[in-house]
């Protein structure tokens, strides 16, 4: 991967977490497709207009986002990053906080990174090989 896809995809990841931090529905937009899906654990994939559902009636907050950066992978206009994200907010008013493996998929739209795709899996332990940022052409 070049360096430049590199420093793009990794500025898309922290676009991302703050508009999700934002908790601003038309921020988050900004960095996914309309099409955009989270596959969750708890509930499967949710489509974009649930999850911003959510947020813009103030069910689901998030009050901090931060994520380490494993593995990218770009595959031309489609690229994929995945990492470990830490994050805190709220769910129908009660406090939530969740450590999770992240897999982003992005498409280059206009010449501009955005997710298509969010895959959340519970992080257990220590990655296995691997450092943080590896890249895997």
């Amino acid at each position: 991967m070049n360096d430049d896809t590199q420093v793009q995809l990794e500025a898309a990841e922290q676009a991302f977490n703050a508009a999700m931090v934002s908790n601003d529905p038309d921020e988050i937009r900004k960095c996914i497709t309309d099409d955009w899906v989270l596959v969750t654990p708890e509930s499967g994939p949710l489509p974009a207009e649930k999850m911003l559902g959510l947020i813009a009636s103030g069910s689901l907050t998030h009050d901090t986002m931060t994520k380490t950066i494993y593995h990218t992978h770009d595959l031309g206009d489609v690229a994929t990053v995945t990492g470990r994200c830490q994050n805190s907010g709220r769910f129908q008013g009660a406090p939530i906080s969740a450590d999770e493996w992240v897999t982003d998929v992005y498409r280059r739209v206009d010449g501009e990174w955005r997710c298509v795709l969010t895959h959340l899996a519970p992080a257990h332990g220590e990655p296995h090989g691997g450092s943080p940022a590896d890249d895997d052409e």
